[in-house]
């Protein structure tokens, strides 16, 4: 048996990569069936998640719901090994020093990578970050991606376990050369030579596009799972319909035949993510910060919502379309692919899920289009309303008006507070350089920023907050 070792057993690896090996292994040849998942956390969380896949054997429901509200069912079975969590992260290092391990994969959010515009560690900002490689040099587990990678490799190279590939499963542009990049620095912080020679010849980290919406499950999937299949499943989740990965075929140990089970192997990634986290990741961001700021709680209904539709509308087709083209995918048939999943009310998705990370989305989603159309001396009106929605949102989030629990790793509450109460908040949201780079207090930035700002309160003004 060959497996799979990935770290972060959410929602959308459940709903995601899994599926896709599970198809894999139902197609019942001995090739197909030679892979499967073993997962776990190297994080304390989702202990009641992992409590449940524990005890039933990896086995899960999965909810399917098309855009005309059909729903089907189906029992993931492709995670073999549940590894429960320990502090020491043993059972995991164990199993990623099995030969038996072919490739390490792993989901951990954009902001869980904590790189900065020019893709350096961002040291200074998080203190987890530096905690952790205090952690590692101490001879203890890490529980960043990096320490956590950097305890599994070491035991690896040590048992001479053989060469693996380092899988990012996020949305994060480039997501397997810039991961790799941050691990190569963790480990150069370390000062351990050997370990980086041995990931440079050992390790590959190809590059990956995943897409399918995965709300975080309540407690009403989990009553249709019982009423559709009779069973008390306590790990059910529910997904779209609408499923798509592409990954760079470079793997140095092997890899499952993906190709057969709809996965498209490529040798560049590039236009397909490049489309997908402006065309899909970043107006999902859009519809979030406006439908809060309307007073809905989910993401279909800001999407049915006439203006808000417009806003995300003329973002992808006046602004990130044109600096796309040329492109071999039709982007304006996937725009309107895109409104339509987003609209999709069977999936129930929250703006609370969506709207979450922003300092770390608009440097990776958002800033590139405003940073292209600089490039070439062109106004960007309308994707300058995206970020000036989440000022707007950070204005009330300062305020306490927010309706559920803002989440961000990325940004540090105290600098976010002083943007807000300075006596220009938007020259001061301009100059943050975790959210723009070099491009901070660009005059055209500036400028730009404050008229939508001013179509943002404009917008405000004709709503009832809930």
């Amino acid at each position: 048996m060959n497996f799979i070792l990935h770290l972060g057993l959410g929602s959308f690896h459940r709903a995601h990569q899994a599926v896709y090996v599970h198809a894999l292994r139902q197609q019942g040849t001995t090739d197909d069936r030679d892979w499967a998942i073993a997962g776990g956390n190297l994080r304390p969380d989702m202990a009641d998640t992992i409590a449940a896949l524990q005890a039933q054997g990896g086995r899960y429901t999965l909810e399917t719901v098309t855009p005309q509200g059909e729903r089907s069912y189906a029992v993931i079975e492709s995670i073999q090994r549940v590894i429960p969590y320990r502090d020491d992260l043993a059972p995991l290092i164990a199993m990623g020093s099995d030969p038996a391990t072919r490739i390490i994969s792993f989901t951990v959010t954009e902001a869980g990578y904590y790189l900065d515009a020019s893709n350096q560690l961002d040291w200074a900002t998080f203190a987890d970050l530096r905690a952790d490689l205090a952690a590692v040099k101490a001879g203890q587990a890490g529980h960043t991606i990096y320490g956590g990678l950097v305890s599994i490799l070491r035991a690896r190279m040590r048992s001479g376990a053989g060469p693996v590939t380092l899988m990012n499963c996020d949305n994060l542009r480039h997501n397997g050369e810039r991961s790799r990049g941050g691990l190569l620095q963790f480990i150069d912080a370390l000062g351990d030579e050997e370990l980086r020679a041995w990931v440079v010849e050992h390790t590959r980290s190809p590059n990956a596009m995943v897409d399918r919406i995965t709300p975080r499950p309540t407690p009403d999937v989990a009553e249709r799972v019982r009423a559709a299949t009779g069973w008390d499943d306590k790990a059910a989740l529910m997904g779209e319909s609408f499923i798509q990965w592409v990954i760079e075929d470079d793997f140095i140990s092997g890899r499952p035949a993906w190709e057969t089970v709809g996965v498209e192997m490529v040798q560049s990634v590039q236009a397909h993510e490049e489309a997908k986290i402006r065309l899909l990741n970043a107006t999902h961001s859009c519809i979030a910060w406006a439908g809060t700021l309307a007073g809905y709680q989910y993401i279909h209904e800001g999407t049915h919502d006439a203006a808000i539709r417009q806003m995300a509308y003329d973002y992808v087709t006046d602004d990130a379309i044109p600096v796309l083209l040329p492109c071999p995918i039709d982007l304006e048939a996937y725009r309107d692919v895109v409104l339509d999943r987003f609209g999709n009310p069977a999936i129930a998705d929250t703006n609370q899920r969506v709207a979450m990370d922003a300092f770390s989305k608009i440097p990776g989603m958002i800033a590139p289009t405003i940073r292209d159309k600089l490039a070439r001396n062109a106004s960007f009106d309308s994707v300058a309303m995206l970020p000036a929605l989440f000022l707007a949102y950070l204005q009330r989030w300062h305020a306490g008006q927010i309706p559920y629990t803002y989440q961000d790793q990325a940004m540090d509450p105290a600098m976010a507070h002083a943007i807000c109460d300075a006596p220009d908040p938007v020259a001061a949201y301009a100059a943050d350089t975790t959210l723009w780079g070099e491009m901070a207090s660009h005059p055209q930035l500036v400028d730009t920023l404050r008229k939508a700002y001013d179509r943002v309160l404009a917008f405000m003004a004709q709503r009832t907050v809930a």
